[in-house]
């Protein structure tokens, strides 16, 4: 499932062009999360593009939320407070390395540079920005939502693969981001808002 609506590459990076913290593309590879205005609950309605500059090289779907088994309490195992929501609109420049998401998986892990969140805790199982904007490293990684990567079966439903992190659901889109990925030092990441 898919909500994004579809863009060209020259609307997306005009786009993150006018963002307050945009200062120039990277020069490798980056990535571009777009986040659904419909945000259907727990589905993986969002986008991811992988850029190279300003060259366009794919796009896949997955979630920049966290997932309702999260949303409805789960985060108490992770942060009294409520589940982080990346704040969108954002660049976060040099912000992840390769690495492995719980020793487990192939990912882009968060020991680049810290990262805008806020603390969703209202239990309403709906992703929201909501409250105090805070800024830190907490581990927002970049990862699948299985540890299976020879299923060919895209997941609809985030519920615990997601306490944040930015998630694909699509295992061959997902290594093809990762392997062109991986010979970088860091990983620059900008997230914005469906327009």
């Amino acid at each position: 499932m898919n909500n994004v609506k579809s863009y060209t590459d020259n609307q997306l990076l005009n786009r993150v062009k006018l963002l307050p913290s945009f200062k120039g593309y990277p020069k490798g590879f980056w990535i571009l999360g777009v986040r659904s205005n419909e945000d259907t609950p727990n589905m993986f309605d969002d986008k991811f593009y992988l850029f190279r500059g300003e060259q366009f090289i794919d796009v896949t779907s997955g979630t920049t939320n966290p997932g309702f088994t999260i949303l409805a309490g789960g985060f108490k195992d992770f942060n009294t407070v409520g589940a982080a929501v990346v704040k969108a609109d954002e660049w976060y420049i040099n912000l992840w390395k390769f690495g492995k998401h719980r020793g487990k998986m192939e990912a882009l892990l968060q020991t680049g540079s810290k990262i805008k969140f806020y603390r969703d805790g209202n239990l309403n199982g709906k992703s929201e920005e909501l409250g105090m904007l805070m800024e830190g490293f907490i581990g927002i990684n970049f990862h699948a939502n299985t540890y299976n990567f020879a299923s060919k079966v895209k997941k609809e439903y985030i519920n615990d693969w997601s306490a944040g992190c930015q998630v694909i659901n699509d295992n061959e889109k997902y290594l093809k981001f990762i392997e062109l990925c991986k010979p970088q030092n860091v990983v620059s990441y900008c997230l914005i808002n469906e327009f």
